[in-house]
């Protein structure tokens, strides 16, 4: 029967190891002595009782006692975790100067000890034999320059006059899938132990930035009552007082002026800053695993775009780029349920990179242009018939991505080559394709005779509807 393109590697694989089980020809009991192992893996959770099977197994079905010495994180030396004779360390012991990291086989003081790779090798792999060839001399200066980068640790069998060369050979193969189990399970607890910090850490950003970050609010209304205080204040001098100079007058009124500009500058900052925070470090994301959308009604220019807009503003005009606003987004606008918080952080991705990525261009007609321009258009059977879309473009001038850039520029951590020497990280075009996928929607880029246009394309869910608003 032939095999489907999907699974021809994993296939020639089972070929391969099946060769190599008919080569290894182990007897009944070996064979025994390794489902025991694989079983027993399964059957106990806890990384110690991982260390116990691992000289348990041996002892019982061979008789051969067992020392499981790993590598010590921050040092190049050997600990001694678990043996036949006491078990599981509970302060472990560094391991004796006659042994040490090895990538082959050697014995010492009677014992037989033998690598454990958290990956063989791949050039130990073509060949059965590398666990029987014979120990490295650790008199030769070559020996010291061994690459044993991936061994765990050593595994040793005790009594080494006792063991066969068919036994020798089967403890090199017996290591190997103590290191692969090793390795693995190194790797969950560490992801456990990301997951329980990760978690830890939003509680503290929830009790400690989010709740902390709303008391702004409160703080930016009492300033703003104060400065209506002092603005009260002026005016009652203007009224009574005839001996206060024009010029002090003027210049109170310049210091209320800014104080009302600087209060109304710090609101929507904070208002933006805290829309960003609340939005990405919900509890529920770290919960979950993934992002976790909380959508709403929202008319997407005036709520979205134009604050983001206006944030963006000073560092577009700061690069002399022109805006330019669509003419069909300035008298209706559709009205969408998304999630604004992330949705925002969509359109502060793509101001973001007008801003460091538009180019002068010479247009047709000889006139040189540095401009953006948004807008949004209707999709007719979007995702399936009769279900409307809404393309929302962000358009900047400039040279043409290659299509070669053009296929990747939405994978995370792909940078176009006009990105050279601009601080970036490649992950603002990614987020923006995960956000828009969770809403079920896409991402896409287009060529434009005057340069680039990104869009995304959200769906007209039937509980939405394309409604209109005057905007005011």
């Amino acid at each position: 029967m032939p095999v489907c393109v999907d699974l021809q590697t994993i296939c020639q694989r089972v070929r391969e190891k099946s060769a190599s089980y008919d080569r290894y020809n182990f007897s009944p009991h070996y064979n025994a002595f390794l489902k025991a192992f694989f079983d027993l893996a399964q059957e106990f959770d806890s990384l110690e009782d991982f260390y116990r099977i691992c000289v348990a197994v041996p002892l019982e079905m061979t008789g051969f006692t067992g020392a499981l010495y790993l590598r010590d994180e921050h040092q190049d030396g050997l600990f001694l975790v678990c043996d036949s004779e006491h078990g599981v360390y509970s302060e472990t012991p560094s391991a004796s100067p006659s042994v040490h990291v090895c990538p082959t086989p050697y014995e010492s003081d009677g014992f037989y000890l033998v690598p454990i790779y958290s990956k063989v090798p791949e050039e130990l792999l073509p060949s059965d034999e590398p666990t029987l060839r014979p120990a490295l001399d650790l008199t030769d200066n070559n020996s010291a320059q061994s690459d044993t980068g991936d061994i765990m640790g050593m595994y040793g069998v005790f009594p080494v006059q006792e063991l066969s060369e068919s036994d020798r050979f089967f403890f090199g193969k017996y290591a190997n899938r103590i290191g692969y189990n090793l390795h693995n399970r190194l790797i969950a607890q560490q992801n456990i132990d990301h997951l329980n910090f990760i978690k830890t850490l939003v509680m503290d950003i929830e009790h400690n930035v989010i709740v902390p970050n709303m008391f702004f609010c409160h703080l930016f209304n009492r300033l703003f009552k104060k400065i209506t205080e002092l603005d009260a204040v002026k005016n009652e001098l203007e009224k009574t007082s005839t001996e206060i100079p024009i010029s002090t007058l003027t210049h109170l009124n310049a210091v209320a002026a800014d104080l009302f500009a600087c209060h109304e500058n710090l609101t929507k900052h904070h208002a933006n800053i805290r829309l960003f925070l609340e939005s990405l470090f919900r509890r529920e994301h770290f919960e979950r695993g993934h992002l976790v959308l909380h959508p709403k009604r929202c008319f997407v220019e005036k709520e979205i775009i134009l604050p983001q807009l206006e944030h963006y503003a000073s560092r577009l005009r700061a690069a002399n780029i022109i805006v330019e606003r669509p003419a069909n987004m300035l008298d209706q606008e559709f009205q969408l349920r998304v999630d604004v918080g992330l949705l925002a952080q969509v359109y502060a991705n793509l101001f973001s990179n007008a801003a460091k990525y538009s180019a002068e261009i010479t247009t047709s007609g000889g006139q040189v242009r540095k401009a953006m321009a948004y807008g949004r258009e209707v999709v007719e059977d979007f995702l399936k018939n009769g279900q409307k879309g809404v393309k929302f473009n962000v358009f900047t001038t400039g040279p043409n991505l290659s299509p070669e850039e053009a296929e990747t520029i939405f994978q995370e951590g792909v940078r176009g080559r006009a990105a050279t020497g601009i601080p970036g990280t490649g992950h603002g075009l990614s987020f923006i394709r995960h956000v828009i996928e969770l809403h079920g929607g896409t991402v896409g880029y287009e060529r434009t005779a005057e340069g680039n246009n990104f869009y995304f394309i959200l769906p007209v869910l039937p509980e939405d509807s394309i409604c209109e608003q005057k905007l005011q």
